[in-house]
């Protein structure tokens, strides 16, 4: 696995540990978790999204062709806007999981670096006549995050103009008089951005992002935030064995855009009725550590499995929070089940902040 561009520039960053996250080698934490963990849900954390990979799209082709590809609607995306969908086989499993922009000019690709060889053979394996070339500009473009409610204020600090740009969108800025990109993220309860730069200004940003008062923030932090928040993570939530209505993502689904590689099944689905398991939370007293594949039972049948985990230590007591698969007629909110030895409860998703008070908040992740 590769290190990121910025881990690159090891030397100063701070990090006090390095580790694989989502296919790629970087900080995995500056040595206080809970501290990271908060600073992204009360003031403000920067992170590296090296461990994404960047996928151009041109052609005359390109629209139609990646329209045909995957479950989102591509083609009337507007200049700027985002989406986020699934890659699927015939069969209407998951092959992978990214999101896609119009940059007028051509289509942007970002997906984890984990996911980015299988994406792009499938790509190749499906442009047969059509005009659509596709470029792996992962060694020309690399990104940082910036995260909380202090998040914009920070950018300004930092130098930004921000312009006023909505959920996944995108927009070319200038920053230090050069040219790079700002996306705002898709979560509307918890403010976020990513700047996509060059390899060689990353580290300049970081610095800047520092200088400004975002805190370092790495992977496990980063890790406990996508649990909290209910979002999968594709190889671990997600595997190529679910199909996309178990996963509760309706945001990758467009039931209007045409046919597209798996359509058939994911129609079929629909028209049918729901399928029998779908993507739900646990929450459970302690701070024992959930294995992967870990079984939910209910009335001595096993009803589900978990798929991700992470502890956390909420007003004076130790609880787990729990991501995994459940029989849909099971997987009610309130719902008492057993996970192993323990005890636990279906909740919501994503975790209410009110769960999750930053006042009496301490993390230790215990990644499943």
């Amino acid at each position: 696995m590769g290190i990121t561009a910025l881990q690159a520039h090891g030397e100063g960053l701070g990090a006090a540990r390095v580790a694989e996250y989502r296919g790629a080698t970087t900080a995995a934490h500056f040595g206080n978790s809970e501290a990271e963990f908060a600073a992204l849900r009360s003031g403000c954390g920067a992170y590296d999204l090296g461990f994404r990979a960047r996928i151009s799209l041109t052609g005359g082709d390109r629209t139609r062709w990646l329209n045909g590809m995957v479950t989102n609607n591509i083609r009337d995306l507007a200049v700027g806007q985002g989406v986020y969908a699934f890659l699927l086989n015939p069969q209407g499993h998951i092959l992978g999981d990214l999101h896609s922009y119009n940059r007028g000019e051509s289509i942007a690709v970002d997906t984890d670096c984990s996911q980015i060889e299988k994406i792009l053979a499938t790509f190749d394996h499906y442009i047969i006549m059509d005009d659509v070339e596709v470029s792996n500009l992962s060694e020309q473009l690399t990104a940082l995050g910036i995260a909380g409610p202090k998040a914009r204020a920070v950018l300004a600090a930092a130098g930004f103009e921000i312009p006023d740009i909505q959920p996944l969108q995108v927009q070319s800025v200038l920053w230090q008089g050069n040219e790079c990109s700002l996306q705002r993220g898709e979560d509307l309860d918890h403010l976020s951005y990513e700047v996509w730069v060059s390899p060689d200004r990353v580290r300049s940003l970081w610095d800047a992002l520092r200088a400004a008062g975002a805190a370092p923030v790495g992977s496990d932090a980063l890790e406990l935030q996508r649990i909290v928040s209910g979002i999968p993570r594709y190889g671990v939530d997600i595997r190529e064995r679910d199909l996309p209505q178990e996963t509760e993502q309706a945001r990758a689904l467009n039931f209007n855009k045409g046919c597209y590689v798996g359509q058939e099944i994911v129609e079929r689905i629909r028209s049918r009725g729901a399928v029998h398991r779908k993507f739900t939370g646990f929450l459970s007293e302690g701070a024992a550590p959930i294995a992967t594949g870990a079984k939910i039972v209910a009335g001595d049948k096993d009803v589900g499995e978990i798929t991700s985990s992470a502890a956390l230590h909420i007003r004076g007591r130790d609880k787990t929070v729990a991501l995994g698969y459940i029989r849909r007629e099971v997987g009610v909110p309130g719902r008492e089940v057993s996970i192993g030895s323990a005890r636990a409860t279906v909740i919501q998703l994503p975790v209410s902040d009110s769960v999750l008070s930053q006042e009496e908040n301490s993390l230790e992740q215990r990644p499943a």
